[in-house]
């Protein structure tokens, strides 16, 4: 079983982006670049389950033919290698057209090619099961030797092609585009190590043929290269899908606002009682909850706000070099830092007086932090990050 682990675990990351894509799939089966990305996930699954030794050896012992699992993975393989030619041509855009022909060409070969394998294995001789060196043990024996040639090509014309194609892709995306550049430069990654699996095989096989013994390239070289590869490639399918969905995006503002939450928390609970939440709640509710403690927070804190403070931590943020939006946000987050301070000390004089803290005059609330969440993100990062604020949060009369 551990042998299969190595190829389990990626197969099953790429079930997993299959799983998260198929509400999509549903919606857009459509769309050719659609189904070409399911089916090359499908098949990528395929193979990594296949190839697996424990998947192998059951595969002979059911079918009653030895090495029967020799041309089901190399024809799995040959069809990935299509896949991501297909893949590239949906992706590369062009007239319809033409993308038809060039697809429809693709396909024709690379099932040649898989018809091939299982023909030239039929007329071959491998009366010896072998589980992991299939490749080198085979390499010199008739028919056996060109089945094995016809899928290492196939899949380095496939993985290469894939691979030239996202490192352009990803050269050009705008960085804003984050989760597209991550996913990309991912299967990027896996294509790199996926160079390192044909290396190995290529030398290995080519090392039979010149009468050496490298078999350790293919045997256990190989395919940690191959896991490795096969879990990039599929988290670089995850990545987009999941960066891209609304429940992530509400997931990144979540977290961005954990350090205002966990700076108001307090103050908003001594002036109103929010709702718990339970640990299945979904991730909108609890930034909308979240959202809701900190506006709550800053309005206990309103009459804290010293305007002294903001207009000094403002010219302090446009000395550094600052554009004038930033400089605002950089001078509201001294002011509430500034706030919270003044609170919690008046609180602590309250507390050993034995008497509540006398208010002071309401000086109002900016409206930018009651109307918007992402005036509230900039803040929390400014809150967290700005050396002005940090300085305020020591003393207030800093600046």
């Amino acid at each position: 079983m551990n042998d299969g682990l190595i190829l389990y675990v990626p197969g099953s990351v790429m079930i997993l982006a299959l799983l998260i894509k198929a509400p999509t799939l549903r919606r857009g089966w459509d769309q050719p670049l659609m189904r070409a990305v399911c089916t090359l996930l499908v098949v990528g699954c395929l193979v990594m389950f296949l190839a697996a030794p424990p998947t192998i050896s059951a595969v002979n012992r059911f079918t009653g033919v030895v090495n029967f699992s020799a041309p089901l993975v190399y024809s799995a393989l040959t069809a990935f290698s299509g896949s991501c030619i297909v893949l590239v041509l949906q992706w590369g855009g062009g007239p319809p057209a033409v993308v038809r022909r060039a697809t429809r060409l693709t396909v024709a070969v690379f099932s040649a090619v898989t018809l091939l394998i299982v023909v030239l294995f039929a007329i071959g001789d491998a009366p010896v099961e072998r589980l992991r060196d299939l490749d080198t043990y085979y390499a010199n024996t008739p028919w056996l030797r060109e089945m094995i040639v016809c899928y290492l090509l196939a899949h380095t014309v496939g993985s290469s092609t894939l691979t030239l194609l996202c490192w352009k892709w990803l050269l050009r995306v705008r960085p804003s585009l984050r989760p597209l550049r991550t996913g990309l430069a991912l299967i990027v990654l896996g294509g790199a190590l996926d160079l390192g699996y044909l290396v190995a095989k290529w030398a290995a096989v080519g090392a039979r043929w010149a009468g050496r013994d490298w078999d350790g390239l293919s045997t256990y070289v190989a395919p940690p290269f191959a896991s490795a590869a096969a879990l990039m490639v599929g988290s670089g399918f995850i990545v987009p899908l999941v960066g891209g969905s609304a429940a992530w995006r509400d997931f990144s503002r979540y977290r961005r606002l954990h350090p205002l939450w966990k700076a108001l928390r307090g103050f908003a609970a001594s002036s109103v009682t929010t709702v718990p939440l339970t640990w299945w709640s979904p991730i909108g509710i609890r930034l909308i909850h979240r959202e809701s403690v900190i506006d709550d927070g800053i309005l206990a804190l309103a009459s804290w706000f010293d305007p002294a403070v903001r207009g000094a931590a403002h010219e302090a943020a446009l000395g550094q070099g600052m554009c004038a939006s930033r400089a605002s946000v950089v001078a509201d987050a001294a002011m509430l830092a500034a706030a919270c301070r003044r609170r919690e000390a008046a609180a602590a004089e309250a507390a050993a007086a034995g008497a509540g803290a006398e208010e002071e005059a309401d000086q109002g609330l900016p409206e930018p932090y009651r109307l918007d969440s992402r005036p509230l993100a900039a803040l929390a990062r400014e809150f967290r990050t700005s050396p002005i604020v940090a300085a305020v949060r020591r003393d207030p009369a800093a600046l």
